[in-house]
């Protein structure tokens, strides 16, 4: 029954349920916006750093204003779902006209703060609404397009710091950005896919998305392995150009091991089918954060020509 879910998971206070309903651990992706910044050395300066942080909160408010949309959409699947009916929408706790009317005011803030920023980052911003409400409202269940409109998600995160600053943003940190995301993309869709098929979701009750229908795992497989493979390629051959500044060290060039290391650690939660989520496993794999983390000192290092 389609209140059973939300009767089973008890009531929030109306506060609680917006403050879920954003989805705030969702917010983790967006720190892809400071990665055009950091890669051109300059993320620490100040003409830098405040647009780059102003984009991150407009990315914030606008992809929570996408998830309530998205979940207004979806309610009546959400209920039938084992772990999405105790959304607050689904779950009865945040009406949906309450949803879309703070959705609104939260898009709006957003294309204001860009605007305020920069015309280029305004465009970002509104590409990502426009991708994104494409993908909730009318594509979601498209195989292939909506892999790419999710993967765009990501991409357009990456370039907003770029946008934001004004800065050039180098031909490899594209497609290392490009697919990258599009590496996310199907190994988060690979593991929705796999979980799937081994629980046995169709019989159990909960139904399984549309668009996986239209995708095998040996499929799925290919392209984030194809995408890993093409990520890697490009990112030493862009570690080595950054490499080519005055330093000390070649700092950029040792970031090679972490990043390569990185994306295979990653892919053994993708091939686990542990990568719905990507914010919760880089939140999770402390191993992860470790690689993480020196990549981001060498090749900060590399980038600042220290």
């Amino acid at each position: 029954m389609p209140d059973a879910p939300a009767a089973a998971v008890g009531r929030r206070s109306l506060p609680v349920a917006i403050v879920v309903a954003l989805r705030p651990r969702q917010w983790l992706k967006n720190v892809l916006v400071f990665a055009a910044p950091l890669a051109a050395g300059s993320l620490f300066e100040p003409d830098v750093l405040v647009p780059s942080l102003v984009a991150f909160v407009a990315f914030c408010l606008m992809s929570s204003a996408t998830y309530l949309i998205n979940d207004v959409r979806d309610v009546e699947a959400d209920r039938a779902h084992p772990t999405k009916c105790r959304r607050p929408i689904a779950a009865g706790d945040l009406a949906p006209a309450i949803a879309i009317a703070i959705a609104a005011i939260l898009a709006i803030g957003s294309l204001a703060l860009s605007l305020a920023v920069s015309m280029s980052l305004f465009g970002v911003v509104l590409a990502y609404a426009a991708f994104t409400l494409a993908y909730s409202l009318l594509l979601k269940h498209e195989p292939v397009i909506e892999l790419a409109l999710l993967s765009m998600g990501f991409l357009l995160r990456a370039v907003a710091g770029g946008a934001a600053a004004d800065l050039p943003i180098s031909p490899w940190f594209l497609i290392v950005a490009a697919f990258g995301s599009l590496f996310m993309a199907a190994g988060k869709r690979f593991s929705e896919l796999a979980r799937s098929q081994a629980d046995d979701d169709a019989e159990a009750g909960a139904p399984r998305r549309r668009s996986l229908a239209g995708y095998t795992t040996t499929y799925l497989r290919f392209v984030w392995g194809t995408a890993a493979a093409v990520t890697i390629t490009a990112y030493c051959l862009w570690a080595f150009e950054v490499g080519l500044a005055d330093s000390s060290f070649p700092w950029s060039q040792w970031s090679v091991l972490p990043f390569v290391l990185a994306i295979l650690r990653y892919a053994v939660d993708v091939d686990r089918g542990e990568a719905e989520a990507p914010e919760e496993v880089v939140l999770h794999d402390r191993a992860l954060q470790a690689l993480g983390l020196a990549w981001l000192v060498l090749f900060g290092l590399g980038a600042l020509g220290v």
